[in-house]
């Protein structure tokens, strides 16, 4: 299995419990089951990233994948809602991927070329750091950017 980059898949989607509860390993195995078999059927396995996320009487689980399968992704997460007691609510992220940046911030600062792919992840340059370390162009970033 191959791990996508940051890039990769910019819609992200969640599904979190809405009362608090216990939930069996068995029910999370269900639906994490049910998420990944209707994704797999339309568009393979390499096609989205399914996280599972359990604490303490509260589940979430997360999707990114792109955005021309996000409806697909909805309905995924939907049948896997099923597999749990009580109210659980799909919501549609405004974040890019799994990342902390907006999908307008990140487009503007990927074109400004401050932030740097970390796995699922990215990072942000900031305008702190030893100036040895930076290049030419990049030595003064405008800290209000």
């Amino acid at each position: 299995m191959k791990k996508k980059g940051v890039d990769e898949f910019p819609f992200c989607v969640h599904l979190i419990s809405w009362e608090k509860e216990n939930v069996s390993s068995e029910a999370l195995e269900a639906a994490r089951i049910a998420c990944n078999k209707y994704m797999a059927k339309f568009f393979g396995i390499d096609a989205f990233h399914l996280r599972v996320r359990v604490h303490p009487f509260h589940v979430l689980l997360s999707m990114r994948c792109k955005d021309s399968n996000k409806n697909n992704a909805c309905e995924a997460l939907k049948r896997a809602k099923f597999k749990f007691p009580g109210r659980q609510k799909i919501i549609e992220s405004r974040k890019w991927g799994f990342t902390k940046f907006n999908h307008v911030d990140y487009v503007r600062l990927k074109s400004e070329k401050r932030i740097l792919p970390d796995g699922v992840n990215a990072k942000l340059l900031g305008c702190h750091g030893s100036l040895a370390l930076r290049k030419p162009r990049e030595a003064f970033i405008d800290a209000a950017a």
